[in-house]
């Protein structure tokens, strides 16, 4: 059994990807920097042994295609499949029972757990960048489940770099060949969410284990959703915000808010998220609020989620019991 071994592995994430999560999202983050990279949950650097100096393990019960491109370093384990149109980056990790199907690519240093199904044999692609982790038996870049995709259409998902993307989870392609599925850096994605097709998500976001995003959601920078939340299709989930846990999320969440509830209602600002992101008091409290860039931005949030194609916000409910 071969496989081609080509080196100088091209770049896992396309330009046009990296300039829409720049621009949807104010990503700070590069998603072709493989190296040295500082671990999202505990601030320490990752670092493995550099590629060239790790030996390439291909076990003999795995099935490689002879046209896979695979990179150096890499280590492929028993009842893997790989398969002919697929690009394994430098020093990935495909444990036992995991499959990369389709025009799939996985940039430098990504781990399949065992189970994992990356890619689907569809037209379009699956592109995931360096340094992510697809959790056991977790379904990345398969068919989107809406009924508007037509056999045959071009689908797509691409992936930054740096997430952790945990196990059951499932990630679907675009449902149409003009739209496209986005995950930005740094996310941790928890046991058993579903992103549905065309859904844009940006960076440093936590979803919690059961995690629903409905098709064409938006969610912005920094969100943190508790668990088994659920949200509509097209809602837009702003930067610092948080999902009480439960909640059933049907209109937008503007920037810096805290949302609960079956039908999920505004319960205030999200102190205890935007002091941990190191906003200041005196933003919270200043009295010239208007002329606070935090302000301005949240009210344009606020502005943006009444214009005609959206859903309007969650209404406000106090926590005061009368």
């Amino acid at each position: 059994m071969t496989s081609a071994l080509r080196f100088g592995f091209r770049r896992p994430l396309s330009l046009a990807l990296r300039g829409l999560i720049l621009r949807r999202f104010s990503s700070s983050s590069n998603p072709l920097h493989c190296f040295a990279e500082e671990d999202k949950h505990d601030g320490t650097e990752k670092r493995g042994p550099p590629h060239h100096n790790r030996p390439t393990f291909i076990h003999p019960a795995a099935i490689v295609h002879p046209e896979a491109i695979l990179g150096q370093g890499v280590s492929i384990g028993p009842f893997c499949t790989i398969g002919p149109s697929a690009k394994v980056g430098n020093a990935c990790q495909l444990y036992p029972g995991s499959h990369v199907f389709g025009n799939t690519e996985l940039g430098d240093n990504c781990v399949l757990m065992v189970g994992a199904v990356v890619g689907d044999d569809l037209p379009g692609h699956t592109v995931i960048g360096c340094n992510n982790t697809i959790g056991h038996h977790a379904v990345v870049g398969a068919k989107c489940q809406d009924m508007k995709y037509k056999p045959g259409n071009e689908c797509f998902l691409e992936i930054g770099a740096n997430n952790e993307i945990r196990e059951h989870t499932s990630i679907h392609r675009s449902s149409k060949p003009s739209d496209i599925t986005v995950i930005g850096d740094n996310n941790l994605i928890m046991g058993s969410c579903h992103i549905a097709h065309d859904c844009k998500v940006g960076s440093n976001n936590v979803f919690a284990n059961n995690t629903l995003l409905a098709g064409h959601v938006v969610v912005e920078d920094h969100a943190h959703a508790a668990g088994a939340i659920v949200v509509h299709q097209f809602c837009h989930i702003g930067s610092f915000s948080f999902i009480g846990g439960g909640s059933v999320v049907s209109q937008d969440i503007p920037k810096y808010m805290m949302v609960s509830g079956e039908r999920a209602q505004l319960r205030g600002l999200n102190l205890e998220g935007l002091r941990r992101h190191g906003f200041s008091v005196a933003e919270e409290q200043d009295e010239e609020l208007v002329l606070v860039p935090t302000v301005r931005s949240m009210l344009q949030s606020i502005r943006d989620s009444f214009a005609e194609d959206r859903r309007g916000i969650c209404k406000f409910r106090s926590w005061i019991v009368t």
